[in-house]
């Protein structure tokens, strides 16, 4: 594997990571693991403030399948699609792929963004309902994190099973004590978090192949 950063034409993002540990309560982060409207189109503090379409995925998707040189006629897996905005996309790129997306929501589903709704299935990383190696591509943004550790180790297991090729994951990560603390404040739903080290080390555990790449606040 690889650590590649496929994302690095999203619009950068100027967070205050202290701001939001002042403001979080223990009541916000369980509303906002309950993944539903609060989390996507409610208030900031419960998570996105509003999760809307705007093409800044756009640019990713076509980032994504100018690296893995995928052909028109991709078969392509987003874990964690939320409203399905990067799937949207994909299809954008390659008209002629097949597109699907898992998410634990059935809020984000039933609000997906140009009817990727009847694309994406409801289900849990760890538990992919998909043939093995059925898909060139399975990509999963800030999403695997959400579980705890030993369901995160089975969604990575599960991507590796259902990809004939390409897997790309991004997840909570640091480099030194001071990025660590910037993501404790930062984070509101993540379960699993380590350092750039110990996840390399989690990858060689399981046998995760595709590559990765690290949020960090």
């Amino acid at each position: 594997m690889s650590e590649i950063n496929l994302l690095d034409r999203l619009p950068v993002t100027k967070r205050d990571p202290k701001a939001r540990a002042l403001a979080k309560t223990p009541e916000d982060r369980a509303l906002a693991k309950q993944f539903g409207r609060d989390f996507f189109d409610g208030e900031r503090r419960h998570g996105y403030g509003g999760y809307r379409y705007d093409g800044r995925w756009l640019p990713v998707a076509r980032r994504i399948v100018e690296h893995y040189q995928l052909p028109a006629d991709a078969r392509i897996l987003d874990v964690g699609a939320a409203k399905g905005f990067l799937m949207h996309d994909f299809l954008q790129v390659l008209p002629g792929a097949t597109v699907r997306g898992l998410d634990v929501s059935a809020y984000a589903k039933a609000n997906a963004h140009a009817g990727m709704g009847s694309l994406i299935d409801l289900g849990s990383a760890d538990a992919l309902p998909y043939a093995d190696k059925s898909f060139d591509l399975v990509v999963s943004i800030n999403s695997i994190h959400n579980l705890p550790l030993a369901a995160c180790k089975q969604a990575l297991r599960e991507m590796e099973r259902v990809s004939r090729a390409h897997k790309f994951v991004t997840i909570d990560a640091w480099r030194n004590e001071e990025e660590h603390q910037r993501l404790l404040d930062w984070i509101l739903t993540a379960e699993t978090y380590m350092s750039v080290d110990d996840w390399l080390k989690l990858f060689a555990e399981i046998g995760y192949t595709g590559d990765a790449w690290w949020f960090i606040p």
